[in-house]
């Protein structure tokens, strides 16, 4: 659909997202009402307290909306209402080429970096999507000679029919967000959508060293990268990225952590290669970037021990990939906040090198007992702030104390910032 003007649309959701789609609809000359299921918004003239009572010509719906076993989604599909995400929505007026980036982590880091990269190289750039920045809201704003970065989220993909990007970028896939959508193969299946409207013009770049990815139903039009070498596409070889045979970068250039962020980098320079931004502007970009916080961040060092803030880490995947990027031989290690039915028993039979373990928050009691049931040392608390200051107790000379919880952080805190930044002040007390 392209005119709206007097179409009834209900916008269902009222977060960010939805309020950039009502703004953008009612811009384009729609009736706009709009509904959420927490009702915080009902106090607005345009809330309908009943949708299944009235007629409608189409529903948005939000990424923040929970699909599965959604009555009022069923409903609307009963009467043969069309559903809509806002990703579509956003997407469809959005002029100049799109370029989408998805994967279980990484998704920010690559995007903003895109953003520098594209910046300096005097593009005209929007990024957009689950980086907090609603599509639809840019979508207007948009030329065609605009280049449009879109993190996307599975919630973003989860309701998408006739999403398309010029360019899409698939960084890994692992486990997470199961109390959503009930099974891992139900989430590798919303995760594919990425692909689902793909003309044998459009490219994709993904990672080749990640298994989950390449067992996806991908585009014939593919760009590698890969931390190991490889005779086309983006890789590393004797500590420099490459880019086919151009070398790019050093690796000791890059202001990022670990092989989980080079990956990131990696990603970055495929998909601005083939946007033909010359090697010596991205190389400028990656080596000046300041990485968004609570990303495996250093907070510094106390009498010989180093704090991490990785706050970000709200899978287990995640903390995987702190722990091989710190590569840390006295670990102290802070897990809990609120599970996401993701398993940790799958995490301690793969024997991280942990000295010990401090277990907080709603999941506290379950990983703290995983723990000991694989033979690590670990200890229980009720709230982070807690596990925090027994950590920063028992820390020597030589330890690493990390942040990395594993969980989402709604049982303690409002988001995953907050945890960090609460974090990072109790690190820097006394």
């Amino acid at each position: 659909m392209k005119n709206f003007k007097g179409k009834r649309v209900l916008v269902y959701g009222m977060g960010r997202s939805g309020q950039a789609a009502s703004k953008l609809l009612h811009e384009l000359g729609a009736c706009v009402s709009i509904y959420d299921d927490e009702k915080n918004e009902r106090g607005l003239f345009c809330f309908d307290e009943q949708p299944l009572l009235n007629s409608y010509d189409l529903v948005v719906v939000s990424p923040g909306v929970t699909v599965r076993g959604n009555q009022n989604l069923s409903a609307f599909a009963a009467k043969k209402v069309p559903v809509m995400s806002e990703l579509d929505l956003g997407s469809s007026f959005c002029k100049g080429k799109i370029l989408a980036v998805s994967g279980t982590n990484g998704k920010t880091t690559t995007c903003s970096l895109l953003g520098k990269i594209f910046e300096r190289a005097g593009k005209e750039v929007f990024v957009c999507g689950n980086i907090g920045l609603p599509i639809s809201s840019i979508a207007k704003k948009t030329s065609k000679k605009s280049i449009i970065v879109c993190e996307v989220s599975n919630f973003q993909l989860e309701t998408s029919k006739t999403f398309s990007p010029q360019v899409s970028c698939l960084l890994n896939l692992q486990e997470d967000h199961l109390d959503r959508h009930g099974s891992f193969e139900e989430y590798l299946r919303v995760k594919n959508k990425l692909f689902q409207n793909y003309k044998s013009s459009q490219i994709a770049v993904v990672n080749l060293d990640d298994e989950n990815v390449m067992k996806q139903k991908l585009p014939k039009k593919l760009c590698f990268f890969s931390l190991k070498p490889l005779k086309k596409g983006v890789f590393i070889k004797n500590g420099s990225i490459y880019c086919n045979k151009t070398r790019i970068i050093s690796l000791s250039q890059i202001p990022l952590l670990g092989e989980k962020n080079y990956q990131n980098v990696m990603a970055a320079v495929a998909v601005a290669s083939l946007f033909k931004i010359k090697p010596r502007f991205i190389a400028e970009s990656i080596s000046s970037f300041m990485p968004a916080p609570h990303r495996l961040s250093y907070l510094g060092e106390k009498n010989g021990v180093m704090f991490v803030d990785d706050s970000k880490a709200t899978n287990i995947a995640c903390v995987q990939m702190a722990i091989e990027s710190l590569r840390a031989k006295n670990l102290l290690l802070l897990l809990g906040g609120q599970n996401k039915n993701l398993s940790f028993e799958k995490f301690f039979a793969q024997k991280p090198d942990i000295k010990k373990c401090y277990c907080f928050g709603e999941a506290g009691e379950e990983i703290f007992r995983t723990a000991q049931r694989f033979g690590y040392e670990a200890e229980c608390f009720t709230t982070m702030q807690e596990a925090v200051l027994c950590a920063k107790f028992e820390a020597v000379s030589g330890d690493v104390v990390l942040l990395s919880p594993g969980c989402a952080s709604f049982d303690e805190f409002s988001s995953y910032a907050v945890r960090g930044q609460i974090f990072m002040e109790l690190v820097n007390e006394g």
